[in-house]
């Protein structure tokens, strides 16, 4: 019978990672449209909706993957997978998620960026179905990953400029290059079922793409610092972010896969230091 703990471990509540990938460009962007230190209700709203899409999407995932993750060692022993939650429970639960993320966007937000939510949710659901056919579904992922950016601009801004474009962009390949790490954990189990990857797709250029990705992302939020003219503890964070990100383009090169996800996990910090940088130089 399922329990809790169970709704819980489905939702990967134990594994914060992934909401707090989502959570960070979101929150660079809401400080980077408001121009300002933004009110406590739209950082509350954003954070909270960022966990609500997060989980449902968790749900939809194992939904579409269970068949799939049976066969991957990581995810064998998921509540879907176990069977202790059934498929109907689940997509009841991931409903429901999806329906308290948009009550609590049409409380806060303004009609666009609650319009701009609908495809964010959409795209991020229907991720896995992408792993069927898409060479490249990291990028995919980082499409829906990204959409935080554009409804903060929205809703701070009530359109998108070309600095949100770029905040965009610069996610988009951030994403590209710590999900192909992650991919890389399970590409043996991922070659054995049929799952296209990033990493499966890149081979032997797996590392430069990552390493060309990352720069691009450093760069384009380099930039982004220099248009909105932002104080120097900004750049510092860039410098900071770019040699975390160096350190673990050197570790992969010595293509130890029992350090990948530990790799991944890195990206938290890339995450919170530009984030502790953008607030610095708001305050």
């Amino acid at each position: 019978m399922a329990t809790f703990k169970h709704y819980l471990q489905l939702i990967r509540f134990d594994k914060p990672i992934g909401t707090l990938l989502l959570l960070w460009p979101t929150l660079w962007a809401l400080f980077f449209a408001s121009g300002k230190v933004p009110s406590l209700k739209y950082i509350i709203g954003f954070s909270l909706g960022v966990f609500l899409t997060r989980a449902s999407g968790c749900v939809f995932n194992d939904v579409a993957d269970v068949n799939f993750d049976k066969f991957v060692f990581r995810t064998k022993n998921r509540p879907l997978v176990s069977g202790v939650i059934a498929r109907k429970q689940a997509i009841m639960f991931g409903v429901g998620l999806s329906v308290l993320a948009f009550i609590l966007a049409l409380i806060v937000f303004n009609i666009k960026a609650v319009l701009l939510s609908i495809p964010a949710l959409i795209i991020y659901v229907t991720y896995p179905l992408f792993k069927r056919f898409f060479a490249v579904p990291q990028a995919y992922l980082g499409v829906a990953f990204s959409f935080g950016i554009l409804m903060a601009f929205m809703q701070m801004q009530n359109h998108l400029s070309g600095i949100a474009w770029l905040v965009f962009a610069a996610n988009l390949f951030w994403v590209v290059g710590y999900d192909t790490i992650y991919a890389l954990i399970d590409i043996d189990d991922d070659l054995v079922v049929g799952i296209k990857t990033s990493a499966i797709t890149f081979g032997e250029f797996v590392v430069p793409v990552v390493a060309v990705c990352y720069l691009i992302f450093i760069l384009i939020m380099v930039y982004v610092g220099m248009l909105l003219e932002l104080r120097y503890s900004y750049f510092v964070a860039c410098l900071l972010s770019f040699l975390v990100l160096l350190y673990q383009i050197r570790i992969l090169l010595l293509k130890q896969k029992s350090k990948y996800f530990k790799l991944f996990l890195i990206n938290n910090w890339v995450g919170a230091i530009l984030f502790a940088g953008v607030l610095l130089a708001y305050l």
